[in-house]
């Protein structure tokens, strides 16, 4: 073996006191974690001639599956993180980016076997990879724990191109203990910032909805559909099953998941509702999953993505379907794992989100058409729900009109009793293609243009609500289902004949009918 291995330590440098004291002010000035890790690692090269300094924090088991130490690991619940790195290598996804409590020597370190060090790095059995340490040179090697009071924060570690005195040894065990204060200080306040900007987040999100104006404070209904779903509800609100609310638009999705979410063991948190079809392709997947100050052009500042912003809590996905396939392909990512990575991030950030989504499409047909995800259909399809039109559910119109006419009359300061009898036999007859939304419009403007105690809502109050509105943003079989729907009304669901809707739609009966039920077009129950 060469004498040169075992060449007596180098006097400690007159000025290496004053360099450790350097290093701790720059530390301690910082309350940013990674800008503290960054000047510890890199102080030790710059001042104390060290070859190659790396500090592991302790974190959660989270890259168990792809993991280089898998094989050494008896504990995947904790690990150490490799999160600085200066010198020889800077890289942070190399093998030693996970090391299990207990292995090799920086997971013995960290476990409880104390601090490491020696100037015979070459006959030291405790230390690995010789032809490496003898082609970089190295002489000298330094290991500590990181402790705050009694918790252990991870270990440090440095090789050096020369050895080291007893008292430089000494110095750096001092050192350790000082950037273990550092760190803890820097973690702390990270811990607050965080929970700082996910206040703001919720306050900002909570005004927001503040300004909307949620029109039910409870769902009403009294028909057999309607009360079937209500069990429905009641059966899954107290899991954490993800829920798919499929209905027509305006039958009252949003309501049915805050009812879930009321019902389940998360109410004590946010129901962060995001609506995906009126978020611009370009921001969805910052707004689902936040992004990094700088990570592109408009991005001034950190922001924390609604999923972040759900933690605990419930995320509601409404139009769900209108998700571009890319965004698809994360989502799917998110409920798998339980993670989501900020745009312009390379770290991943656990969540606990209980996931509502609500689609007015046939997903079915959509996965078909290759504009849905077929295994993201089946993760969220895993409990749906199929909400009732209005048109099924007659028997309620007259609890929704009351309904109705109580919150507009206080609302516009009239004194309005009721409608008359042959309103409600106008508005029970209604076919009602936009659902509770287009009766709801209806008996506000009624209210609005009424002159005495009862309303009076006739033909052609009516009449403008026949037809509903047909969105430019729907699909082409969205407006043939509407089509087709609208004319089915119009024809009392005559199909054949000179007046059926077959004929005015110059179909033949059969290729009607197949297209119904490709559409999912369903005639309603007759009401009791």
């Amino acid at each position: 073996m060469d004498n040169s291995t075992f060449s007596p330590p180098s006097p400690p440098s007159s000025d290496s006191h004053n360099i450790l004291e350097r290093i701790t002010l720059q530390m301690t000035s910082s309350l940013d974690l990674q800008q503290v890790l960054t000047t510890i690692t890199q102080g030790l090269i710059d001042e104390l001639d060290g070859a190659f300094a790396r500090i592991w924090l302790l974190g959660p088991g989270d890259l168990c599956t792809e993991c280089y130490k898998a094989a050494d690991c008896t504990n995947r619940a904790r690990c150490l993180h490799l999160e600085a790195s200066a010198g020889l290598y800077s890289n942070l996804n190399g093998e030693y980016r996970r090391i299990p409590l207990g292995a090799l020597k920086i997971g013995k370190i960290a476990q409880g076997f104390g601090a490491m060090h020696t100037n015979d790095i070459l006959g030291d059995d405790r230390l690995p990879n010789k032809q490496w340490m003898t082609d970089n040179g190295l002489r000298s090697f330094a290991g500590y724990p990181l402790k705050f009071r009694w918790e252990l924060l991870g270990v440090i570690a440095m090789f050096g191109r020369r050895p080291l005195s007893d008292e430089e040894f000494e110095r750096l065990a001092i050192f350790a203990n000082q950037a273990a204060i550092a760190i803890k200080n820097a973690q702390l306040f990270t811990e607050v910032a965080q929970l700082k900007n996910r206040l703001e987040a919720e306050n900002f999100y909570l005004r927001e909805e503040i300004k909307l104006d949620h029109n039910f404070e409870e769902i009403v209904g009294e028909s057999p559909s309607i009360k079937s779903v209500l069990r429905l509800i009641e059966q899954v609100a107290p899991t954490d099953s993800t829920v798919l609310i499929r209905g027509d638009t305006g039958t009252g999705k949003e309501l049915l998941a805050r009812a879930i979410h009321n019902l389940s063991p998360r109410n004590a948190r946010s129901l962060v509702k995001v609506n995906c079809g009126a978020i611009p392709t370009n921001l969805v997947e910052s707004e689902l999953f936040g992004h990094e100050k700088g990570s592109f052009t408009g991005a001034l500042q950190r922001r924390i993505g609604r999923f972040e912003l759900a933690d605990g809590g419930t995320i509601f996905l409404d139009e769900v379907g209108e998700l571009p396939l890319d965004t698809q392909v994360k989502l799917l990512r998110v409920l798998q794992e339980r993670e989501v990575e900020r745009v312009g991030s390379g770290h991943s950030t656990k969540v606990d989100v209980r996931v509502i989504a609500a689609t007015n499409r046939d997903l079915h047909a959509a996965v078909k058409a290759g504009s849905f995800r077929a295994d993201l259909l089946y993760r969220l399809n895993v409990f749906p729900i199929e909400v009732p039109p209005l048109s099924a559910r007659a028997s309620d119109i007259p609890l929704l009109v009351n309904r109705f006419v109580a919150t507009f009359s206080h609302k516009m300061g009239k004194k309005i009793d009721g409608v008359s009898q042959s309103t409600m036999d106008r508005l029970m007859k209604c076919s009602w293609p936009g659902n509770i939304r287009e009766l709801e419009n209806v008996m506000e403007r009624a209210t609005i243009l009424a002159k005495g105690p009862m309303l009076q809502i006739d033909d052609m109050m009516l009449q403008g609500n026949s037809t509903p509105l047909l969105p430019v943003a729907d699909s082409l079989e969205e407006v043939e289902r509407a089509h087709i729907l609208r004319i089915l009304h119009d024809t009392h669901w005559v199909i054949e004949g000179k007046q059926g809707a077959a004929t005015r739609l110059g179909l033949h009966p059969n290729t009607l009918r197949s297209r119904m039920q490709k559409l999912g077009i369903k005639k309603p129950l007759p009401t009791t």
